[in-house]
């Protein structure tokens, strides 16, 4: 069952988006060559903890650490290790945390130094992809249509989205019903309703949609090595149209 928030629900995890999109920058503009993946992880959890709030993957489902990073091939729910980034590597952080009993979630893909065109592209399209779905999350409209949109725009572009994950329902849950693929037919699903909350989150692959999931259970890579990006936001669906929380 889908639930619909209150304006104050929505009010509250609102105020956590703007907290996570401010911890997110923070994050952004730490990432430097040469450091590892958990000393980012160690920077998220300084930060998260300094707004008194929870990280919201840590321990969730048995993870390890307090965010997500995936770099360059990885797709999605990479562990930190002490694996050091380089110039040239595409990171996509997944991040969420939770405060006052509801959740926010967030992700966004950066380019370490001077990437190729088909990388930078690559990034673009993905960042494009998301505007678009947002931009189809309005009341009477079906959820495909925020589907269709991602995979239309990312396709036409020479890309393909990534099948194996999808969005979700967010609010006193991590993940809430419905499910938000990055696939799927226009004008099918079910009616969006003013009061939905939703964690929109196109992964999109310069190669194959087709992905593997590595030997700790958890990191999940391109079947074919070729790079991914990843981006997300929390919004809410109000009568005026969506709303970015996460910004």
């Amino acid at each position: 069952m889908i639930e619909i928030k209150t304006k104050e629900e929505i009010e509250i995890m609102k105020r956590n988006g703007k907290v996570l999109a401010k911890i997110s920058q923070n994050i952004k503009s730490s990432i430097q060559p040469g450091m590892t993946t958990l000393e980012i992880d160690h920077l998220a959890s300084d930060l998260i903890q300094k707004e008194e709030a929870l990280p919201a993957f840590k321990g969730y489902r048995g993870f390890p650490a307090n965010i997500c990073i995936s770099v360059n091939e990885e797709v999605v729910h990479g562990i930190p290790t002490e694996k050091r980034l380089n110039f040239g590597d595409i990171v996509s952080i997944d991040i969420g945390l939770k405060k006052d009993g509801y959740f926010a979630d967030m992700a966004f893909t950066v380019a370490l130094g001077k990437v190729s065109s088909s990388l930078n592209k690559l990034i673009d399209v993905t960042r494009k992809a998301l505007d678009l779905g947002i931009r189809q999350a309005k009341v009477n409209n079906h959820l495909m249509d925020i589907s269709y949109a991602i995979q239309s725009y990312a396709e036409a572009k020479g890309f393909s989205v990534v099948r194996d994950f999808v969005g979700h329902g967010i609010g006193k849950k991590m993940h809430e019903d419905p499910e938000v693929p990055n696939f799927g037919k226009p004008h099918t699903g079910p009616k969006l309703q003013e009061g939905f909350v939703l964690a929109i989150e196109p992964m999109v692959n310069i190669g194959s949609w087709e992905v593997v999931v590595e030997a700790n259970g958890w990191t999940a890579r391109t079947k074919d090595r070729l790079a991914s990006a990843h981006f997300e936001h929390t919004i809410a669906i109000t009568r005026n149209g969506p709303e970015i929380l996460t910004q």
